[in-house]
């Protein structure tokens, strides 16, 4: 959540982009405040909920990479590792939990941040091309997240057990 005295609208939409849950500017209502975030609070602890089977897995291991669940990182094929913000984090972690299933961006954004998805929301999109930008070694032709036109994205990542 970002509460600054920057509004124009470049920075709103860029506060967003980067993975900010709400972006609120001076001067600002404190009662407001409170409620927003109580709200993203609400929706967090939601969704830090684990189930009991994903705490039996460690971690995801496709095409020499590994996604370590608990230190909440990408894990390279030369051990390099990449900490994931949250977004990320989460959207790689619904990916390898439903892999070859196609993901809608209404879904992911709701996995990455609790909120709705909105017209002209390009969040998920950001949040894919940096996933991406860390294991494909060509991002404008995916071959582990591919993008399914007019449906969503599909995790095509071979998943070892």
């Amino acid at each position: 959540m970002f509460l600054t005295g920057r509004d124009n609208e470049v920075d709103k939409i860029l506060g967003l982009e980067i993975g900010a849950d709400d972006y609120i500017t001076k001067p600002f209502n404190p009662r407001e405040l409170t409620i927003r975030a109580r709200n993203l609070l609400s929706r967090t602890m939601n969704l830090g909920t684990v189930s009991e089977e994903r705490r039996s897995v460690e971690s995801y291991k496709f095409n020499g990479w590994e996604l370590d669940i608990n230190s909440r990182s990408l894990i390279g094929p030369d051990g390099e590792q990449y900490k994931l913000p949250r977004s990320e984090f989460r959207a790689m972690l619904h990916f390898c939990e439903n892999p070859g299933k196609i993901q809608s961006r209404a879904e992911l954004l709701k996995k990455m941040t609790g909120r709705e998805l909105k017209p002209h929301d390009r969040t998920v999109d950001v949040t894919i091309r940096r996933i991406r930008k860390h294991f494909e070694s060509t991002p404008d032709t995916p071959e582990i997240i591919a993008t399914i036109h007019g449906e969503g994205y599909r995790f095509c990542g071979d998943l070892q057990d």
